[in-house]
């Protein structure tokens, strides 16, 4: 996979994989606690399939720049990512899969820019805030965060980033606490990552700086950092989408499956992926691979395969 770095918005260099240069672009976005590396496992395949895979590391993660603005909100991610995949590699549009943060991002850039995310695939993640819809839909409302013991490093994250961040003071302590992402909180289907596997994910969040950038994305929600601008997460999101659930996560409830039908009026699923949980692409990326392959191929028909000139 080819590494490469672009300057975005004239503020920060953001590093991204690409591969299958000349295919239908694909914007993969990954989220927390993850990198780029989280889309090893489809990279290759995708770009086979006649994409145009690019797969970046969002500001503050992994190999990509801190924020010198100091924004972490899916806004400012959104923009990143617009001016990533339109203003530096020339594309007018691009389908975008992404979970967890990643896909309140893609959910935001959809709507920040219409018509550039022509397709996405959802899995795994926040959906928007439509109380009165979902209600309407007889969904019941799911408890408070504050409530739900699985989601005490949210609350930890939002509202005491800091004091976290200096018991976590050494690499060692970073990596005890973000190993357990993938470990015993059970957000993976068992079995799912080695020990090698985790250090290969864990360890761009050694480095103290890009720790502490990265759970600074959850101070916004609990109004602990200031935002760029709103987040566009009280909408229905009209961009045509292919849903997916891995039932083994911990953290992101079988809700998600009742409010994404609100959620993404023109969908394909919800579908249940089993042996997934969270990182569903990386757990199941045959099934993410395949089911990407056959949603727009229509999209890549259209499109010299990469590297084959149109006759």
């Amino acid at each position: 996979m080819l590494t490469e770095r672009a300057r975005v918005r004239d503020l920060l260099d953001l590093t991204f994989w690409r591969e299958g240069e000349g295919g239908v672009p694909l914007l993969l976005v990954h989220g927390w606690p993850e990198t780029k590396r989280i889309w090893q496992r489809n990279v290759e395949l995708l770009a086979a399939a006649g994409f145009e895979v690019i797969v970046p590391d969002l500001r503050g993660f992994g190999d990509s720049d801190l924020a010198p603005d100091g924004f972490y909100d899916p806004a400012a991610h959104a923009r990143d990512l617009h001016a990533l995949v339109h203003d530096a590699l020339g594309h007018a549009m691009c389908v975008a899969v992404a979970g967890d943060l990643g896909g309140v991002v893609v959910q935001d850039l959809g709507l920040r820019f219409p018509g550039f995310v022509v397709r996405q695939c959802i899995f795994n993640t926040l959906l928007p805030i439509l109380d009165a819809a979902y209600a309407a839909a007889g969904i019941a409302p799911d408890p408070p965060r504050h409530l739900r013991p699985e989601s005490d490093y949210f609350m930890r994250q939002a509202t005491d980033a800091d004091g976290l961040a200096a018991e976590l003071d050494t690499p060692g302590r970073r990596r005890g606490y973000v190993e357990t992402f993938y470990g015993s909180r059970f957000w993976a289907a068992p079995g799912a990552f080695t020990a090698e596997d985790v250090a290969f994910h864990v360890e761009p969040f050694l480095e103290a700086e890009h720790f502490r950038a990265s759970i600074a994305n959850y101070e916004p929600a609990m109004g602990r950092r200031p935002v760029s601008e709103p987040v566009r997460f009280f909408e229905p999101n009209p961009v045509p989408t292919l849903v997916l659930y891995g039932p083994e996560d911990r953290v992101v409830d079988r809700s998600f499956l009742a409010k994404a039908e609100v959620a993404f009026p023109d969908r394909v699923g919800p579908f249940v992926i089993p042996g997934a949980g969270h990182f569903l692409q990386w757990e199941r990326a045959d099934v993410l691979n395949q089911a990407m392959k056959w949603f727009c191929r229509d999209l890549t028909m259209t499109r010299p395969e990469p590297g084959r000139s149109g006759t």
